[in-house]
């Protein structure tokens, strides 16, 4: 199927709820005119349909030498927004960014696909990286869902934050580690 977009839609609970859900799932699916809308007949197949979201990565990772898998989460009502940004972004630095994710809880994974190895475009890819994260941030989101901050997000925690969290994680870190000695200068000098 050559589309720009696929998505999985999974209901679970009382097998009378899940039929009446999955009913309007297709409903829908059907007013907005997909293109091809496919329902399990059964686990089995469900399972086969669902390995698909699960091998998104490793399918990504086969395009190119470098692979940079992000993370960043806005309300549902603004997925199409940042959706249509990510995709806005890959064209205006002329990168390649694969996005999935899971629609439920607003967590998109943009996957950039690279070659570390080019610096002009690894520079590219952190221009594109603060495009990204600077709408989730406006649209009300985070700079991460489940993967965590880290070195790579540092420069953007203060910004999402605020100074009064900032603020209460220096004095958290400054209580649970006076002598600083778990990760001396990573996060907070």
């Amino acid at each position: 199927l050559d589309c720009e977009a696929l998505l999985l839609m999974e209901t679970d609970g009382h097998p009378a709820a899940v039929a009446e859900e999955a009913a309007q799932m297709e409903k829908i699916c059907r007013d907005i005119g997909c293109l091809e809308l496919r329902v399990a007949k059964d686990e089995a197949e469900a399972t086969k349909l669902a390995s698909a979201r699960r091998a998104a990565f490793s399918a990504l990772a086969r395009v190119s030498p470098t692979t940079i898998l992000e993370d960043a989460t806005v309300p549902r009502s603004e997925l199409a927004k940042m959706i249509r940004l990510v995709e806005a972004v890959a064209k205006k630095y002329n990168l390649k960014i694969g996005t999935f994710g899971h629609m439920g809880d607003g967590n998109l994974h943009p996957t950039f696909l690279t070659d570390e190895r080019n610096k002009e475009e690894m520079h590219r890819v952190e221009e594109a990286f603060k495009e990204i994260f600077d709408e989730a941030i406006r649209l009300g989101g985070t700079i991460t869902g489940e993967h965590g901050v880290g070195l790579a997000k540092k420069s953007f925690l203060p910004k999402f934050a605020g100074n009064a969290q900032m603020r209460v994680m220096r004095e958290l870190r400054r209580a649970l580690d006076p002598r600083a000695i778990l990760n001396p200068g990573k996060m907070f000098d």
